[in-house]
């Protein structure tokens, strides 16, 4: 079937899909395969779960964009004429190798993201082309976010923030009440402060749990005395938000006001170290190198942080064996951690775009250990 081709009409996505064709030329293809999902909505906007796109290298006047095409299937063709009326659609089941049918020229195709049985489709719907691997080009354009992105993560970003502060003020992180109980009630107030979903299974780690970087919530109750760290974050328009705040039940004791003043201490200093130019790896140690000092170095066993966007875990990478360097406007987190096996942990986490001036917290929340539920 021969794709439907509309009238053009400039846009966010068509930009994007226009600086990946600097990169497919700077590759030498003449076009690129995208296939995952999630950077076919990136480039067009198309949120659909059966798609992919053909995106030719031509610039405007090679008539690179009027031989892009997106390929999805029945089921979609209305969703998709709404939400990319600028592209040519093509409607076909199997949208890879549709694109491909007597297609010649160098066609590049996302590794990361093709399967075995997926590539061997692939080369038999191509013609007389050559395929070729071109893993993360996608990837690193989104990398960079736009004032629109920057705006869904500011208000992802928000919608926790705003989960949280009802949590306190309502008394929800009273002694007595569950792991899972609190999850579900954050969750909950995430949606109704415009979240679409949680970002991720929110993790609520009490007491010894919270040792546990990645702890699933059980039916244990909050005690007098426990280190409470909780990870949590909103999806808004396809953007994630990612947060982490240690609080504690009841009146501290020192080892465990030591231990959050310690973390904060190293989260400062990786939030400062953020700034354009500045190799991931090296905020990564500015945090690190806090508490190792204090002793601490063998307890910190996670990277500092990572990109968020329309994956929760993203480019950049912010850890000891990372190659990347900031740009203005990544948005990362910082998220140091202390665990101390049987005896609690410490987590503190924000959500952060770089800005040529340094970081910019989208996160909101206070990061005091202690809180009040005054409403």
């Amino acid at each position: 079937m021969e794709p439907t081709r509309p009238e053009r009409a400039p846009g966010g996505h068509a930009r994007r899909r226009d600086a990946l064709r600097d990169l497919l030329r700077e590759a030498g293809l003449d076009a690129l395969l995208v296939t995952d999902l999630i950077n076919v909505r990136y480039l067009t906007g198309f949120t659909g779960s059966n798609a992919a796109l053909l995106v030719h290298a031509g610039d405007d006047a090679d008539g690179g964009e009027d031989r892009t095409v997106l390929a999805t299937d029945a089921r979609y063709t209305t969703q998709a004429a709404a939400q990319t009326p600028d592209l040519a659609m093509l409607v076909e089941r199997a949208c890879a190798p549709a694109l491909l049918t007597g297609r010649d020229g160098r066609i590049g195709f996302d590794s990361a993201h093709v399967t075995v049985d997926g590539h061997a489709d692939l080369m038999t719907a191509l013609a007389d082309g050559e395929l070729a691997r071109a893993p993360g080009l996608v990837e690193r354009l989104r990398a960079v976010k736009d004032e629109g992105e920057i705006d869904a993560l500011r208000q992802a970003c928000a919608a926790a923030d705003v989960a949280l502060a009802g949590m306190i003020a309502h008394s929800g992180l009273e002694p007595g009440r569950t792991e899972r109980e609190v999850a579900r009630e954050l969750e909950e107030r995430m949606r109704e402060a415009g979240a679409e979903a949680p970002s991720f299974d929110t993790i609520v780690a009490a007491g010894a749990h919270a040792a546990i970087p990645h702890h699933h919530p059980t039916d244990a109750p909050l005690a007098v005395g426990d280190l409470l760290t909780m990870d949590f974050g909103a999806l808004v328009d396809g953007y994630h938000s990612d947060m982490t705040r240690t609080l504690i039940v009841g009146t501290p004791a020192d080892w465990q006001r030591d231990l959050h003043a310690l973390v904060a201490e190293a989260a400062a200093a990786g939030r400062a170290a953020l700034r354009p130019g500045t190799a991931t790896r090296d905020v990564d140690a500015a945090a690190r190198d806090v508490i190792t000092a204090a002793g601490f170095g063998e307890q910190f066993v996670h990277g500092l942080g990572h990109g968020v966007g329309l994956v929760i875990h993203e480019a950049p990478a912010v850890s000891a064996t990372a190659t990347a360097t900031l740009e203005a406007g990544m948005t990362v987190t910082v998220e140091p951690g202390v665990y101390l096996a049987g005896r609690g942990g410490v987590r503190t986490e924000d959500t952060l775009v770089v800005t040529d001036a340094g970081a910019v917290p989208l996160t909101q929340s206070p990061r005091d250990l202690e809180f009040r539920n005054d409403p």
